[in-house]
Order: C-alpha cells, then structure tokens, then sequence
C-alpha cells in the first residue's frame, strides 16, 4: 500500500466529487512500456540497493512529463512486492565505528597522492586506506561496504524481484493504491450490497472497521462506515483498515461504495465506486461457496421447487451490533421466509460460538441442517424440530417436509 505522501487526488469543486490518480489504456497507453522497463530494472536488479533503483527508474522519466509522487509511488509498490535483504541492525552500526576509528587515523584522504600542496604533502590515497582497513578487518572491502549502512532503508539490496506477471498488473496495482490512499481522508462510508454481501460484511469485520447495517429491501442492505476522518476517530490506523477493505471488496459483485473524503481545503467530497468503475483487484474472487456440502446442496435444489425459492446468502439478520447470514433462504411468493444454516463439525468451540449466535436469533424461522458426527446434535438439542441431520450430503425429502410443516403452520396459526 501507498502512503497519504505518495496520494494524488484531484477533486472537481462543482460536482464535489475526488477522483484519485487513474492510469488507463486510452490516456496513458505508454505507461505499458515504462511499466515493462521498471520492471526489467527490478528483474536485473538483484544485488542493487533501493536507492540505486530508484534512481534507474527515475531516469526512465527524463523525457516523460510525470508527477514525482507517481514515480516515487512505483517504487514502492515494486519494493513491497519485492524481497530485500534484512538490514544489519547493530553489527551495521558497530562496523560503521570500527572504519571510522581507523579511516581517522589516516584523515584526509585523497585520490591520488600528493606531495606538495598549501595543507603539506597528502599521501594516504583513498584505496590504499580501504584495502588496509579491510585487511586490519580480516573482510573485503565489497564485504565491509554491503554492512556499513545496511541498516539505512535506502542502502537495503534486493534479494528477489517484485512478483508482478505484468506490466498491466503493476499499474492495475497503481490504480487500486490510489484509490487506497485516497480513503486514508474519509469521513465517512457507506456500502450497498444485493450480492456477495455476507462475504463483504465478512472482509468489513475482518478489517475492524466500526459498521452499522441496515436493509434498504428484501435483498438489499447497507453497511455504514466509519472514517478514518471522522471527528471522534480521526486516526491513520483506520484509514489503514478501510483502505484495506478496497482489494477485497472489488473481488466481490453487487455492491456499490461511496465515501466522504476530507479536502485540503476542510471540504469534503465524495468518492464513488463500484464493481464497474475500472478497478482490478489483485486478489483472487471468493469462491461461490463456502463447502462442497452447500454447493452440493444447492445443485440438487435448483432455483426453485414446491413452491420455494432457493436463494443464496439472501439475507442478514441483525440485533445491535451482533449480525447473523444464514448460509441460505427458501422464499414463496406470498413473502414467507426460512433461513437455512449448514452446522457441520469443526471444534466445540466453533458449536459454542454457532449455539450463542443462533439464540439471539431464535425469534427468526431458522432451519438448521447439523452433521450428526462427533456429537454435534447434541449440542443444537433444543432445536430437534427444526433440525435436519446429514452426515455426507443434506437429502431434499427432510428439507422439503419441515419446510411444508413450516407452510402449514403458518396457515394455522392465521
């Protein structure tokens, strides 16, 4: 990740809208090549200190008109993703001591010898001087050199090159960091989510951001955020947590972002995003399920049947601050719901946890299908009516016959 230093930010006061620096194909197509050349700077560069690379890939830019934030932004992302030899720490600064002890000995040094010269005749000639210091050492000189401020990130060597396939990939990179930096600024933000939103609300708890959820429909919900920003947090380590959330949110479908971003000039504007605005995340998509029980499950359903429809992760249920997504949600026609959870066995701990959760829901129409191995039934007891066991796959029969009791109840009880 980049920096708040490395943001480029351009924000239109009319319309109040930040939009962060966005390298495209159509604007910036010979970035492709400056990119591939960064990167063949890294590939050869093995050996060479940060400060050397640098260095070579600022040259690049010569000729090239660019912000100095974009090229100092490059680097770092090639030195994130690349591997550097870890610094000396003590022996850095002990060596540092030691030459200097004995360079002092010998001050000034020169080139070349002189004899004659206003200060009197200087003849302690540079590479002599190393060569006795090295000896005096018992290491080469390149030895002594590749330690004496190896504790200085600038002099840190690259020991293996960034791993972008790419050049596409290292400014796709580009663009998301941007967009990352931007949000270290944000006020506010808020998520709307029809699809994929257990996953999502999954990446916000992970990232600790402080959320509230509301639902806007039947299968749409919104997560309020808390900026970074905000007057009561106003602290860069959770900027660092929402941006975080940005990779992992653009391998997710059917949402929509939208922030509040402080401005330079104590204004806000909005930052708008959304699964189409151009933005590649460098991380893999969630798989559409999370078991091969549930995608089993799911296929022997189909998308409807009896009357119910089979849909996927199609609620929340919320109380406070404790959230709840049911693996699945049977729906019919006339609005009738029930909530599906697959239990399967993984440590007492994790029933315990599955238990707690379930019971601060138990006002809800929830059925439950529970692996009947090492004693899990026991645990969910005191739901026996609304339990369906399995061992290696959930038969549609005790599905389908609890969800028809489940019907006729309901007209009885009305």
């Amino acid at each position: 990740m980049l920096t708040s230093e490395h943001a480029i930010v351009d924000y239109d006061f009319r319309s109040r809208v930040a939009k962060p620096d966005r390298l495209t194909r159509m604007n910036h197509g010979r970035y492709v090549d400056l990119a591939e050349k960064m990167l063949i700077i890294y590939r050869d560069g093995a050996g060479l200190t940060r400060r050397e690379l640098h260095r070579r890939v600022e040259y690049l830019f010569d000729d090239e008109p660019c912000n100095t934030r974009r090229i100092s932004s490059f680097c770092k992302l090639l030195d994130d993703a690349g591997e550097y030899y870890p610094d000396g720490g003590q022996k850095a600064a002990r060596m540092r001591l030691k030459v200097f002890r004995l360079a002092a000995k010998k001050h000034p040094l020169v080139e070349r010898k002189q004899t004659e010269t206003l200060f009197g005749a200087l003849e302690n000639e540079e590479s002599v001087v190393k060569q006795e210091i090295a000896d005096d050492l018992g290491l080469s000189w390149q030895e002594i050199d590749d330690l004496l401020y190896a504790d200085v990130i600038s002099f840190h060597r690259l020991k293996t090159p960034p791993n972008y396939a790419t050049a596409a990939d290292l400014l796709s990179h580009y663009n998301v960091a941007q967009t990352q930096a931007a949000l270290y600024k944000a006020q506010s933000a808020a998520i709307t989510a029809d699809d994929d939103f257990k996953t999502i609300l999954r990446h916000v708890k992970l990232c600790g951001l402080l959320h509230e959820i509301s639902r806007l429909d039947s299968s749409t919900y919104r997560i309020q955020l808390d900026g970074p920003a905000s007057i009561l947090r106003n602290t860069a380590r959770y900027g660092v947590r929402l941006a975080k959330l940005l990779p992992a949110l653009l391998t997710c479908v059917g949402w929509t972002f939208t922030a509040n971003v402080k401005t330079p000039w104590k204004t806000t504007a909005r930052l708008d995003l959304s699964p189409n605005s151009g933005l590649r995340s460098h991380l893999n998509a969630p798989p559409a399920f999370d078991s091969s029980i549930e995608e089993s499950f799911a296929e022997k359903f189909g998308e409807e049947r009896d009357g119910w429809k089979l849909i996927r992760e199609g609620a929340i249920l919320h109380k406070h601050q404790k959230t709840f997504v049911p693996d699945f949600v049977f729906r019919r026609v006339d609005g009738q719901e029930m909530f599906f959870e697959i239990v399967g066995f993984w440590t007492p701990e994790y029933l315990k946890a599955k238990l707690d959760t379930l019971k601060i829901f138990s006002n809800r129409n929830i059925l439950l299908a529970v692996c009947e191995n090492e004693g899990a039934l026991e645990v969910f007891k005191e739901w026996t009516d609304n339990i369906v066991p399995y061992k290696t796959g959930i038969k549609l029969a005790p599905v389908l016959e609890k969800l028809n009791s489940f019907v006729m109840s309901s007209a009885e009880s009305r």
